[in-house]
């Protein structure tokens, strides 16, 4: 049994996710580091966290800030050397934390030296590296487009046929119907096991099996979603767990787009022949970003419920959740859930929906910054943006289509832009927020003044120390890793009310969405009730504005 709990380590950790770009620079070039990282372990030690998720650190033109990867086993230059990477490494262990390195096997970048061979001509060894296809009556195969506008073909001159990519077209997909790029995607992951890291975020993994009937055929949704959850999805995930998988006890999350449960209970098993657990999008779908990610829509709380209802109770026993709120492909969560409107509303909705999450079954994630409530950013202009897909949505929308106002767009940009949580990790209130000494290569949230880790750090009612104790939590409470969850309240609009539940206690938690002062229904709570935790310093009749409230009972 103890054997079986060690090879699930990771049920009983807090993921903390580092946009290596943005969290500290070292070298004084204005661009996160490697040695920037170890400068900050201490911080991350007493945050309490188990695992940092690197964002991708190996050599790559940053078309896609790293995802587009031109070489597996080395690292970019502006982020430091292999000898700084097995030095974070080592450091990190020694406290007692986790690596876990982020993967992207779904395409590759166009100067890798695959695609580079792949394209000189049709029968180079590495032609079958990518996918290929012939045009239709002179045109692309079919009007699937890219994740990034567009279309998902890429039409090659030399060679006179199309490739598929369902990113930038500097993302070439891998064909993983190829037995060679499954060999050679396995033996970069052994590597990486070799050298002791404990794990992968496997970006985009359940597209990379596509359907050779579908090529030449159009389709009303994006490519993307066409390939989601191919037919051979998970002959290749089972076999990536057969060559590398298992040779030890590896935290691994699948990025799952356009999953249902019925997916996630095939991508992460419990009995672990596939992954440890995937992130699903459903419910940062909530307010339709998924689908129409610019607009000004708000979400509504009963949806939000709903949905993560369904994925508590529908995993429950079967398979495993990942929490998050947010990451380096979501606005900040305090501003697309919370209420930053005044600084007291900011402190409490943030601790709130650090609560609401962190009670639930799964693995929580913490975004770099999102510990100190960190929001999103007040871009004035185009030029502030660096983010791939936030360029080509304004070219598309604005220049191309003519459906969006400018004003319009540079709005909804500031709403859900990737860039609002890939700006400088707030140290403290010296120049550029104690990221970089040199002007970072993203702009600074100007409110670093006043919202940074020194602050919050003497302070101890700050959003911080409220994570701290919900990540100590975790390892205290096993009714926090294995108790049933069931919603109550459920129809309520404004109330996020939930139980957890094992053989002998209970957890309830009330969360206050809305800054109105509410009636909840306290007919739940038993008499030897005690609270675990909050967000106010004491307990009223009515739930206050943004008030969370977690109550810990015996049955």
């Amino acid at each position: 049994m103890e054997d079986k709990i060690m090879e699930q380590w990771w049920k009983k950790s807090v993921v903390y996710q580092i946009y290596v770009r943005s969290f500290q620079d070292s070298n004084h070039d204005g661009i996160g580091d490697i040695n920037g990282i170890t400068s900050r372990l201490d911080y991350l030690e007493k945050l309490g966290v188990d695992v940092l998720w690197l964002t991708p650190i190996y050599e790559s033109p940053n078309d896609d800030n790293g995802y587009d990867i031109s070489d597996y086993r080395n690292i970019l230059d502006e982020y430091g050397t292999m000898e700084d990477f097995d030095r974070l490494l080592l450091e990190a262990h020694q406290r007692g934390i986790k690596i876990v390195m982020d993967l992207v096997f779904n395409h590759t970048s166009d100067k890798h030296k695959w695609f580079i061979e792949s394209q000189s001509s049709k029968d180079n060894p590495y032609r079958d590296y990518y996918i290929w296809k012939d045009p239709k009556d002179g045109d692309v195969p079919s009007n699937w487009t890219s994740c990034f506008q567009g279309s998902a073909w890429q039409y090659d001159e030399a060679t006179q046929q199309y490739y598929l990519h369902l990113f930038s077209k500097k993302q070439p997909d891998l064909n993983w119907q190829n037995p060679k790029v499954r060999e050679e995607c396995f033996d970069i992951m052994n590597y990486w096991v070799d050298k002791g890291v404990d794990g992968f975020r496997l970006d985009v993994i359940n597209l990379i099996s596509k359907d050779e009937d579908k090529y030449y055929t159009d389709s009303d949704i994006k490519g993307h979603q066409v390939c989601a959850n191919g037919p051979h999805i998970h002959d290749y995930l089972q076999e990536m767990n057969q060559q590398v998988l298992s040779r030890k006890p590896l935290l691994t999350v699948g990025e799952t787009p356009a999953v249902t449960i019925e997916d996630g209970i095939k991508f992460a098993p419990l009995d672990g022949r596939e992954l440890s657990m995937i992130f699903q999008f459903e419910m940062m779908n909530v307010d339709g970003a998924e689908v129409n990610k610019w607009t000004d829509q708000r979400f509504e709380l009963l949806d939000l419920k709903r949905i993560m209802t369904r994925w508590q109770v529908g995993l429950y026993q079967k398979a495993w959740n990942s929490l998050f709120w947010n990451n380096h492909d979501q606005p900040r969560c305090v501003s697309r859930f919370g209420d930053v409107s005044t600084p007291f509303y900011h402190e409490k909705s943030a601790k709130m929906l650090a609560i609401c999450l962190h009670m639930m079954q799964g693995t929580p994630y913490i975004y770099q910054g999102e510990e100190l409530g960190m929001t999103n950013v007040p871009f004035e202009s185009l030029e502030d943006y660096r983010d791939i897909e936030s360029f080509n949505s304004y070219k598309q929308l604005v220049e191309i289509e003519k459906t969006v106002k400018h004003e319009d767009m540079l709005r909804y940009l500031r709403k859900s832009s990737r860039d609002n949580a890939r700006t400088p990790m707030q140290w403290d209130e010296t120049i550029h927020a104690g990221f970089s000494d040199q002007e970072p290569w993203i702009m600074v949230n100007p409110n670093y003044l006043t919202l940074n880790a020194s602050a919050q750090l003497s302070d101890p009612n700050s959003i911080f120390y409220t994570y701290q104790k919900l990540i100590q939590l975790r390892k205290d409470y096993d009714i926090i890793t294995d108790g049933k969850y069931q919603l109550i309240m459920e129809d309520d609009p404004h109330i996020y009310a939930y139980k957890r539940i094992s053989d002998h206690q209970e957890l309830i938690i009330y969360c206050n969405f809305s800054s109105q002062e509410l009636d909840y229904d306290c007919s739940y709570i038993h008499d030897d009730a005690k609270i675990l935790i909050s967000n106010y310093d004491d307990c009223a009749h009515k739930l206050r504005a943004y008030e969370s409230l977690v109550f810990i009972q015996n049955i």
